[in-house]
């Protein structure tokens, strides 16, 4: 198999690292992404990857706690689910570096740029976490935001569902696919695959989105190289 992309910012649910259980961290989904993660890195692409919290903490999560204290809370479940990402992926040799956006030194070094790009130069996968290190952005917009700041070639974007549909597909059986859809698209039909902020940065700075499912057979191997799957997000 060969790359269609030699750079590539992947984003992740907490969620989908959740697995069935539907909170914490499944040991098998993380063993399947890092198996994938190994191969993409030996193709010579250059990987980085910025994982949610919803696994650990989603929002507000029900109560009436200030926005801004619950997503500061939101980026510290995004730093334990990179630690245990980093773990799994050097326990299989490839050296890898967490950066944050929240600055916490003892725990992982502060995100800036060149370093990124330095640690690819390295060989290194690069883990971003703490999404914007802003409150109300999502952890879409941050991966979007990092794949336009290091030139990515692709943002990709592994969901628990096979692609964007029309409507819930695990509510209604009759939701309809998208092949392909245009940023114009998203924002006009409202389709919550991305937040609007995300979409438009992506749009501006002309970066593709490929939504597809964590849990198709070799996924993320299979979405580097090219092959048709998921929906996919141009201008």
């Amino acid at each position: 198999m060969v790359p269609k992309y030699r750079r590539i910012v992947l984003k992740l649910s907490g969620e989908a690292l959740a697995g069935e259980q539907k909170f914490g961290l499944n040991e098998q989904v993380i063993s399947m992404v890092v198996d994938q993660l190994v191969k993409v890195h030996g193709m010579g692409v250059e990987i980085a990857l910025v994982i949610g919290g919803g696994n650990f903490w989603r929002g507000r999560q029900g109560t009436n706690m200030d926005r801004t204290t619950a997503d500061q809370m939101g980026m510290l479940a995004t730093v334990m689910n990179s630690l245990a990402m980093m773990d799994a992926i050097e326990k299989k040799g490839i050296p890898t570096r967490v950066q944050t956006a929240l600055n916490m030194v003892s725990v992982a070094e502060p995100y800036v740029l060149r370093k990124t790009l330095r640690h690819f130069e390295k060989g290194r996968i690069v883990i971003i976490a703490c999404g914007t290190g802003n409150p109300y952005c999502s952890t879409d917009t941050a991966a979007a935001q990092r794949a336009c700041e290091i030139g990515a070639d692709v943002l990709l974007m592994a969901k628990n569902v096979d692609g964007i549909y029309d409507s819930d597909p695990n509510k209604n059986p009759d939701a309809k696919k998208y092949e392909t859809l245009t940023y114009e698209e998203i924002i006009a039909k409202g389709l919550k695959v991305i937040d609007v902020t995300a979409a438009t940065m992506c749009m501006e700075n002309n970066i593709p989105v490929l939504a597809f499912g964590l849990g198709e057979e070799n996924s993320i191997l299979r979405a580097v190289c090219g092959e048709h799957l998921g929906t996919l997000i141009r201008n």
